[in-house]
């Protein structure tokens, strides 16, 4: 009964790093379709999150299931509530890059990006793939000494959002508001990737050390 149970939690695991890597696959897809105006990119990364969203419907079942029929305590429980919350943030971060695959789409065939800030966008993009990649490593191997890349990844992407939001409030802003809007949803979306990232790798802190989700710090 217990080696049934354990390979069942291990499937949840497993299904939780599936996700890591298609919501990692569905932002690194959307930015190319952002900065390329690729509408049949972005129409791909658009229906490809249904994928996203059904995987993790079917794994929060998973989830009740075991709560309800194995009635598990201590860390099997905090497994289980764990991987409810991370597949929950990891369905967010694949709407977050649908979200960027219809803003591509909206303004195409232009770019929503004015070309001067296209590198800060690469490297938001970059950054989303790291720290995707990353949590999935996380999820795999309960290695919380990783989380410190995680965390650094994270001031990055903050950096980056307050750096583009100065520029679009500033006098020398040379473009509309229509690109200002673009910019500032844009780069919060994927401040907000990052973001649920950093919340995952909390849960799974929690999960291996039994500390309180709230005074979990990703700090070395």
């Amino acid at each position: 009964m217990r080696a049934a149970f354990q390979e069942q939690l291990d499937q949840i695991n497993d299904d939780l790093v599936e996700m890591t890597r298609l919501v990692g696959s569905a932002m690194n897809r959307a930015t190319q379709a952002l900065l390329d105006a690729d509408l049949s990119l972005a129409e791909a990364v658009i229906d490809f999150d249904d994928k996203v969203d059904s995987l993790a419907s079917n794994l929060e079942e998973s989830c009740y299931e075991l709560v309800a029929l194995q009635q598990p305590v201590a860390t099997d429980l905090r497994i289980l509530i764990g991987a409810l919350r991370m597949a929950s943030s990891l369905e967010r971060m694949g709407d977050l890059a649908e979200h960027v695959a219809k803003q591509a789409r909206m303004r195409y065939p232009k770019v929503a990006v004015p070309e001067e800030l296209r590198a800060t966008f690469e490297e938001m993009g970059g950054l989303a793939e790291a720290i995707v990649s990353e949590t999935g490593s996380v999820i795999a191997t309960k290695d919380v000494a990783l989380c410190a890349d995680i965390a650094r990844h994270d001031e990055q992407m903050d950096r980056l959002h307050r750096e583009l939001f100065t520029i679009v409030l500033s006098s020398s802003w040379k473009y509309g508001i229509e690109e200002a809007i673009d910019v500032t949803l844009l780069s919060r979306f994927y401040e907000r990737y990052a973001d649920h990232a950093v919340s995952i790798s909390r849960r799974v802190v929690t999960i291996v050390t039994g500390e309180p989700y709230v005074d979990v710090s990703l700090e070395e």
